[in-house]
């Protein structure tokens, strides 16, 4: 007899005491075929309990029976308790489990069947026949035999139950008479597919099968003499569902995948229309609606093209195949599950399980009841998800594949003149191709609902009370509801509006540790130090204008404009709390020639983009900071000058007598030159600003087009754009900046940092090459600033660099900064992303008011 084991579940053996159970599971132990901790026995979890295996009342008065009896009764009890919890913890981890012992009565094994189906795994049993004289001969032959009165009772409770037990609900039973004959054998999971030479995840084909094709072939797939698609490097495609129903070719797609999946060279997932279609062809009453009729017009138009016998073959075998279309498939890579392919999503519980309900589940999602149109309102089922598995699904309509808490839809809508997409794994690409039409007919197309519905207000409440943000950079993001408040008020009163306030950049960080050098806080070496020890060899040293921080969204015109934030403009310019930077006629007349120039040299129709979003510098600096200006550093200047040149005059005319005073006159002299330096530092940076060419932008990221990010390219790309932008536009400047690859570059990058910031410039900035930089899997500084000693006056006071000033900053803690720098800049990363693929605007809006809401926890502001 051959018995076959599931890869997960309850095995259940039956039988009387003797039937030779144990016996039979040490001898698969021994043969390597099953692993001890698969086991559970009764008698081995009374020891645990109890440290007695058998408790023997034989033969004794019956008081003292009486009395083992009970102690037995209750250690039995406390023992199957102990034993079921294991068997639990093991279903849900889906692990196998073969449970040793009698399950005599039909309660014993209801308790396992519904254990089984709670967890959602398979339960079999393996049933011992033994006939009643061999149990009796081998209990005598026991150390602890358990009496012939006790093994009689067993069989004739056997013998009345096995007649019942096919029909307890146990999926297969195996009734073994001579254990000798069974040859076991293990199924490999399911549901499980290695990754091999790569696998092609395809979204919601919906009968677009010229689309399908196309799609294929872009994917580099080839067609054979037999019409079958193979790739030359091995690897294999997977449809994710529904490749059926809506669209003009239904038939020919579920042919297609039928004849590529019986060639192991694709797979198929089960989906709602799916399942729908399979019961039709199984004779079920089904009522074919939402495109499911075209399926059969299609039958009927094949029957009269090719015969009903033809039709009815067809019939038959694609009722099988899409009857065990599994619910599911879980991609392993290296022997670890790393991804998982469900039509409409699925619990992390339900991962790896079999059952009608994780079936329906993945079929049709989360749902809560109907709509007004009766159609099901989806919940939001990735909310729930908790692992690091990405779960890649479709089902749900959505302009771009998106990507939200590990989870990644790629149902673009191709029956609805959307997309069809694919995607590659391992590589994490995605390839779609554009539909040649919407197919559908629907008057309620998801794609132009979701259009309609992306610009709306985002819901306020759904932010209060605290909430994270998941990115891909660092992970999830934490925003505390007593800084998430006060960030709200700013954007609800303050901020330009949400829509087109897409991005807040990055707090920057000082270098992490001060300078050794006695005369400076900050140095680049400590800089380069610092991305040099986490393997970053080339740098690009940028020099810092001393501005103010300025974001730039510049459209092509008030059509696109109005295409991607709602609202006819050419576009708008912000600063770091997301305030409009320039008052709105100035702002007007800048942006008009920013667009006037920018289409002048072409840009939008060469790079082919709706818009440009830029990170820049704007100066001079006091545009913005003129009341800071007036009010403090003009102030504090003023009366430092006027003071400290009283004290001196006195000072140098009580000298004249008094050689003591020179030690004090030499003091202010330096406390004089201090003040005079701090006054040049702050007005070099400021003049007037009478016409336009008075204003500069320095735009340093080339943050955006409308349908691409640039956080792959490298510095000294965005450096080299940055000087393209100064051709096209006499407002924008050209940033100077230097490669750091050697120890003669880095050199020459300190020597011009100090000869810079000795004329009073304000520093500069040290990037590694790559816009994103990782060490040992962590997210590095996107930028490190470093600012010059006279710089560093109108930061730390005019004479901060005072040997006791000096020591006490050198103390100065910049970790917190770090941090903030961090998770600001893979917020604002997140946010551009979701705004580029066309998410709402409550999903961008989230990345922005995290980053709002941070800076609302301060760090020291000197930093």
């Amino acid at each position: 007899m051959r018995i076959a084991l599931p890869h997960t579940g309850i095995v259940l053996l039956v039988g009387p005491s003797n039937s030779g159970k144990t016996t039979l599971l040490k001898r698969w132990q021994e043969q390597g075929k099953i692993a001890p901790s698969e086991v559970v026995s009764s008698d081995q979890f009374r020891e645990l309990v109890s440290d007695k295996e058998f408790v023997d009342w034989r033969n004794i008065p019956k008081e003292e029976a009486d009395i083992l009896f009970d102690e037995y009764s209750i250690i039995s009890k406390e023992a199957f308790e102990m034993m079921d919890s294991l068997i639990r913890t093991r279903c849900r981890l889906n692990k196998l489990t073969l449970v040793d012992a009698t399950h005599l009565q039909p309660d014993d094994r209801k308790r396992y069947i519904a254990m089984a189906r709670e967890s959602h795994v398979p339960i079999v049993s393996i049933v011992l026949d033994v006939p009643e004289k061999v149990l009796l001969e081998r209990d005598e032959q026991r150390a602890n035999p358990r009496s012939k009165r006790r093994i009689k009772q067993q069989y004739q409770v056997f013998t009345r139950e096995k007649r019942f037990m096919k029909k307890e609900g146990i999926r297969s039973i195996y009734f073994v008479k001579e254990v000798d004959e069974i040859e076991l054998t293990r199924r490999s999971h399911p549901l499980e597919l290695e990754v091999g030479a790569g696998i092609d995840i395809i979204g919601d084909i919906h009968g677009c099968y010229d689309e399908m094709i196309e799609l294929l072939e872009k994917l580099g797939y080839k067609k054979d003499n037999e019409d079958l698609y193979l790739h030359p490097e091995g690897r294999r495609f997977l449809s994710i569902g529904d490749v059926m129903s809506r669209g003009p070719q239904s038939l020919r797609s579920m042919i297609f995948f039928y004849r590529h999946v019986e060639k192991g060279l694709a797979y198929m997932i089960d989906s709602n229309h799916g399942w729908k279609i399979a019961r039709w062809l199984d004779g079920k009453k089904v009522t074919l609606s939402h495109g499911d009729e075209k399926v059969e017009q299609e039958f009927w138009q094949y029957e009269e093209e090719y015969g009903a016998e033809a039709a009815s073959e067809w019939r038959f075998m694609l009722k099988d195949f899409l009857l065990k279309s599994p619910s599911h498939y879980i991609l392993k890579k290296n022997g670890i599950p790393t991804v998982v392919c469900a039509h409409a999503g699925i619990k992390d519980e339900y991962i790896g399980k079999q059952s009608p309900e994780v079936s329906d589940f993945c079929r049709y999602g989360d749902t809560d009841g109907f709509n007004e149109k009766g159609k099901p309102v989806r919940k939001d089922w990735f909310i729930g998800h908790q692992t690091s598995q990405l779960i890649v699904w479709g089902h749900d309509p959505k302009p771009q594949p998106l990507k939200i808490n590990n989870s990644l839809n790629i149902d673009q809508g191709a029956v609805f003149g959307g997309n069809l997409t694919a995607f590659r794994y391992p590589e994490k690409q995605i390839v779609s191709v554009k539909a040649r039409e919407d197919y559908s007919g629907a008057d309620d197309n998801p794609l132009h609902e979701w259009e309609r519905k992306r610009l709306n207000q985002p819901n306020i409440g759904k932010f209060l009370q605290g909430y994270s943000v998941l990115t891909d950079e660092f992970g999830e993001i934490a925003v505390p509801a007593e800084t998430v408040k006060p960030a709200i008020d700013t954007v609800s009163h303050y901020t330009i509006p949400i829509e087109q306030l897409l991005y807040i950049p990055p707090t920057m960080s000082p270098t992490p540790a001060p300078s050794p050098l006695e005369q400076y806080l900050e140095h680049p070496a400590e800089a380069i130090r610092y991305y040099r020890s986490n393997g970053i060899e080339k740098m690009v040293a940028e020099k810092k204008h001393m501005g103010s921080r300025g974001i730039l969204l510049l459209f092509k015109d008030h059509e696109a404009a109005k295409k991607h934030v709602g609202a006819e403009t050419l576009g708008v310019i912000y600063t770091r709390t997301g305030r409009r930077f320039f008052e709105k006629e100035l702002e007007e007349e800048i942006i008009h020639k920013l667009n006037d120039d920018l289409h002048s040299h072409e840009y939008f129709a060469r790079h082919q983009t709706d818009y440009v979003l830029l990170d820049a510098e704007i100066m001079p600096w006091n545009l913005k900071a003129k009341e800071l200006i007036s009010k403090q550093y003009a102030h504090v200047a003023e009366n430092a000058i006027m003071d400290r040149s009283v004290m001196y005059e006195k000072l140098a005319e009580a000298a004249k007598d008094k050689e003591d005073f020179m030690r004090w006159l030499k003091e202010y002299d330096e406390k004089l030159t201090n003040a005079k330096e701090f006054a040049e530092v702050f007005q070099g940076y400021c003049w007037d600003v009478v016409t336009l060419d008075d204003i500069q932008i320095a735009p340093f990221h080339v943050l955006a087009h409308s349908d691409m990010t640039f956080f792959n390219e490298t510095h000294e790309w965005h450096m080299k754009m940055n000087h393209q932008f100064a051709h096209c536009s006499s407002l924008f400047v050209t940033t100077e900046y230097k490669i750091i690859d050697s120890p003669a570059s880095e050199a020459e990058v300190i020597e011009w940092w100090e000869k810079i910031t000795k004329d009073g410039h304000e520093g500069i900035v040290i990037k590694p090459e790559r816009y994103i930089a990782r060490s040992k899997g962590q997210l590095l500084q996107p930028a490190i600033k470093v600012r010059g000693s006279k710089y560093l006056k109108i930061i730390y006071g005019m004479d901060y660099l005072q040997p006791e000033n000096l020591i006490r900053l050198k103390k100065r803690n910049t970790g917190k900064k770090q941090k903030l720098a961090l998770k600001e800049f893979a917020l604002g990363i997140e946010g551009i992303h979701r705004f580029v693929n066309k998410e709402s605007i409550e999903r961008v809006h989230e990345c922005v008011l995290a980053t709002l809401a941070m800076e609302q926890d301060r760090v020291d502001p000197r930093l």
